[in-house]
């Protein structure tokens, strides 16, 4: 996969104890597990979809530039949903929706394309995605 021309921003987070903080401390919360139903805190499911909606947003929002300025307007919903399947592997299932006010239904469709477009997580090409996963060194990092 070859390397974008910039990078825009960066961040770190670290899970930690049935704990998950932003390097930077904005967020910073309590994580829940579906293996273990007594605990309390985000589950991976709402902070997929959170993580989900937040950057088809700040896609959708480009994307409605181009069409109106009222792109303060537009919302997008993530539902998330994990699953196992008969190998014990996880599976991820997102939908995202994206609405906005006082757009016709051909301006929605051409925001929601561009939108889909641009965002890292394209529904039409699984293969943008790259995840790497390594021992850090010493155990932790």
């Amino acid at each position: 996969m070859p390397e974008p021309s910039s990078w825009l921003h960066t961040a770190t987070a670290t899970a930690e104890g049935g704990h998950v903080r932003t390097d930077d401390g904005e967020l910073s919360t309590a994580l829940a597990s579906p293996l273990a139903p007594h605990c309390t805190g985000l589950t991976p499911e709402q902070l997929l979809a959170a993580a989900f909606a937040s950057c088809l947003h700040h896609a959708a929002v480009e994307a409605a530039g181009g069409i109106t300025d009222e792109a303060h307007t537009v919302q997008v919903r993530a539902e998330a949903r994990l699953g196992r399947d008969d190998d014990g592997r996880y599976r991820a299932d997102v939908h995202a929706t994206i609405a906005s006010t006082g757009l016709s239904p051909q301006q929605l469709a051409e925001l929601v394309e561009h939108a889909d477009r641009l965002w890292p997580f394209s529904s039409a090409d699984g293969s943008r995605h790259r995840l790497r996963v390594s021992r850090a060194e010493n155990g932790r990092r």
